[in-house]
């Protein structure tokens, strides 16, 4: 008869879920995870756009009343943001010729009731350059593409402790370096390096406690651990900013509770999942054994034989000590199209939660309370996603969460303008969908993954998803005043005015809708898309590649295509490959 081979959490089972072992892991690592909350975020503040208008010339005559024209904004009506009557010529009984305009030729005046300083003020980011605020925010998410492309073959490599406390600490210096930026080109320099370390920070931490954790405690890691205190993070965000009127303190004051993070290093083990992985089976056992201590649990002598981990099925794959690639990720068609699936649904997932959070100026009232409700709503969809993770299957909550966000969002494009809560509402019914979402995909994700690939796996999707963070910014655009900014200049600069007119007009109508009905859009066909991931809930994390489950509907029977002889495992219902 053919010996079972035992798999970690079964070896390991003797350690119990809820140990003082388990409990220090999940305290301190979901610790790390609270400034991630308000640094992901902080460009709402520190990219604000506050009101403004041209300086006026040395010696002009008249108000600002007098030298500004008045401009049709979403409805309202507003002084010009980039263009002021022209100085008359001659001598004549105004200063003013109110038949002409042209641009702001000395600069702009903005308002300080707000915000004392932001980037934009920093540096004139308005009008004719207004593309560059959200460009720096897309640099930012670039650096995090960059660093998911990168963090997750080094992090299988060299260890998931190594990587992350590393890109724990270059993360805080970046972030001081760009708060002393003097020019915007290094300001966006510095942001990107921070998102590359951001994000191989967040990755390897948030793989590590999943890898540390037990099967139960790990879901109530990966949603109320990371993503409480991320929201927690969040919500921390607008109070900071509130206080601290001037972007550069600003920057100070969320950088430095980071550095507080750095001796968790001393307390914080490596993954035995991984060293197992690279074949370092005396050091997974130390750490193991150390664990039972904390425990008070009397740990076997010897923990991990040899043939636990002989597997005949093992003979293609490649030796322990052998490093995998992203190559490794279309190896098979099983691990191919749960590789492709996830990209999809990462970009989409992205993009629209931070679209959203982007947005968040662009609604009516004040930016600070919004930000705060925002951060409140997420509280709220993480806690939901720990309920729906305990009772319900992981395919079925993906595809209710962004179905749920996708209808809340489309609604909106059928709401009258006046009842401005209404539209508020359902906008924060979608963020809540969204973000429930994007908690749960990391979840998800993490359990269709082999060990042996689940950090570059998670890596490889998390990049893809930046395509999505990199145009959110883009997306709260479209929504905001700016837009017509450059409809402004754009007529000013070349004399199309009957034409920007036009444009002017219909952005004027539509632009504050477009951002919802194109992210509602994409929510609903993600969803659609997700009733073809593999079911995981209570199943074993698989080790192997030849361990990934194939795609399939799930509803009866067995996935049509798979080969058990092959050592593919089958799931349960109708089988889809690509």
């Amino acid at each position: 008869m053919e010996k079972k081979m035992r798999n970690f959490e079964e070896i390991t089972l003797f350690l119990g879920e809820w140990g003082s072992f388990q409990r220090s892991i999940f305290f301190w690592l979901s610790v790390t995870f609270v400034p991630h909350g308000y640094m992901s975020l902080a460009m709402v503040f520190l990219s604000a756009t506050p009101q403004h208008h041209c300086t006026l010339p040395p010696h002009a005559d008249g108000s600002v009343h007098a030298a500004v024209p008045y401009e049709l904004v979403h409805g309202k009506r507003v002084l010009s943001r980039c263009t002021r009557y022209q100085t008359a010529n001659r001598s004549t009984e105004s200063f003013w010729n109110w038949n002409e305009t042209e641009g702001c030729l000395d600069g702009w005046t903005f308002s300080t009731d707000r915000y004392t300083s932001t980037a934009v003020t920093e540096w004139s980011l308005v009008c004719e350059d207004a593309w560059k605020a959200p460009f720096a925010s897309s640099v930012l998410f670039c650096g995090v593409m960059v660093g998911s492309l990168l963090s997750g073959q080094v992090s299988d490599r060299f260890g998931r402790k190594l990587v992350f406390f590393i890109s724990l600490a270059l993360q805080n210096v970046l972030s001081l370096l760009q708060a002393l930026s003097s020019t915007w080109e290094l300001y966006c320099i510095f942001y990107f390096f921070e998102g590359m370390a951001q994000i191989s920070s967040y990755m390897s931490a948030f793989v590590l406690g999943s890898e540390l954790l037990g099967k139960s405690t790990r879901v109530l890691f990966s949603s109320l651990g990371v993503c409480i205190s991320y929201a927690l993070g969040y919500a921390f965000l607008p109070l900071f900013a509130f206080f601290i009127r001037d972007w550069r303190m600003l920057l100070v004051a969320l950088t430095l509770p980071g550095f507080l993070c750095l001796p968790l290093w001393w307390l914080i083990p490596e993954s035995p999942r991984w060293l197992l992985s690279q074949g370092r089976a005396k050091e997974a056992e130390a750490i193991i054994q150390e664990a039972a201590r904390k425990n008070g649990i009397v740990a076997p002598e010897v923990i991990f034989k040899t043939s636990d981990f002989s597997d005949p099925q093992r003979d293609n794959e490649k030796d322990p000590s052998t490093s995998y690639t992203f190559v490794d990720l279309v190896k098979t068609a099983n691990i191919r199209n749960i590789t492709v699936f996830n990209m999809i649904i990462w970009i989409v997932t992205s993009m629209t939660y931070y679209g959203l959070s982007l947005n968040t100026p662009n609604l009516n009232g004040d930016p600070y309370l919004n930000c705060f409700i925002s951060a409140a709503t997420e509280i709220v969809a993480y806690v939901a996603t720990w309920l729906f993770m305990r009772f319900t299957p992981r395919r079925f909550t993906l595809v209710f969460l962004l179905l749920l966000s996708g209808a809340m969002l489309l609604v909106i494009k059928f709401i009258p303008d006046e009842p401005d809560t209404l539209t508020v509402a359902l906008a924060m019914l979608g963020k809540t969908g969204i973000t429930a979402a994007y908690c749960f995909i990391y979840v998800y994700s993490t359990e269709l993954f082999p060990t042996v690939l689940r950090n570059t796996g998670l890596g490889a999707i998390s990049m893809a998803a930046r395509v999505g963070t990199i145009v959110s910014p883009y997306i709260a655009y479209i929504g905001g005043t700016k837009m017509h900014q450059l409809v402004t200049v754009f007529s000013i600069k070349y004399g199309y005015s009957a034409a920007s007119s036009i444009i002017s007009l219909l952005l004027g109508e539509y632009n504050k809708m477009a951002p919802y009905f194109i992210m509602g859009g994409l929510s609903v066909f993600v969803g659609l898309l997700s009733l073809l991931l593999p079911e995981t809930k209570d199943k074993e994390l698989p080790e192997r590649i030849n361990q990934v489950k194939p795609l399939g509907l799930q509803v009866f029977g067995r996935a049509s295509g798979c080969d058990p002889t092959r050592g593919s495992p089958c799931g349960d219902g109708i089988g889809v490959l690509m």
